[in-house]
């Protein structure tokens, strides 16, 4: 079971890895080519600020869970290292749970939105449903939620160690 789990984390980091990298240069080249044409051309694609900002949502929600991922984000640990190493593994422990709680939180409404978008029926560029751009808030939320549930559960059930909270 263990096995299964290391490699279905092993899959979904090389699937974050490449959906962010290709986000990225998508992104950055449409950027270019939007300036060539407004700049060479006087003109510009309708349709390509709309998309730069959905690929500006994706990339920055994907980049959040990666630096999750990676133990990577912004942090705001002045307290904790002037605390003792037990009370820094406790701080540690209910930091991991209180961020996958709220996280979590977020997913939930997160979801009720775009179900809401789904029933509203708005669309976004090419006439898609915008719900399809939105569907990035959800998942990424869950997937940081549960990494951080699953950090406390297992790096810090157990009590811990000072190597463990270093990530």
């Amino acid at each position: 079971m263990m096995i299964l789990a290391r490699r279905l984390g092993q899959l979904l980091q090389r699937l974050e890895d490449l959906l962010l990298g290709s986000l990225l240069v998508g992104m950055i080249l449409l950027a270019a080519f939007q300036i060539v044409l407004r700049n060479g051309f006087d003109g510009g694609l309708i349709w390509g600020d709309e998309v730069l900002r959905i690929l500006v949502l994706w990339t920055g929600l994907l980049g959040a869970s990666v630096a999750s991922r990676e133990r990577r984000h912004i942090t705001v640990d002045v307290l904790s290292r002037l605390l003792p190493e037990r009370l820094r593994l406790l701080s540690a422990k209910i930091v991991s749970l209180f961020t996958g709680a709220v996280c979590a939180l977020i997913a939930w409404h997160a979801g009720r939105f775009v179900h809401a978008e789904f029933n509203f029926g708005a669309t976004g560029p090419g006439g898609i449903p915008s719900a399809w751009f939105e569907i990035v808030l959800p998942v990424c939320f869950a997937l940081i939620s549960l990494r951080y549930l699953f950090d406390f559960a297992t790096k810090f059930g157990a009590g811990g160690s000072k190597e463990e909270v270093a990530g």
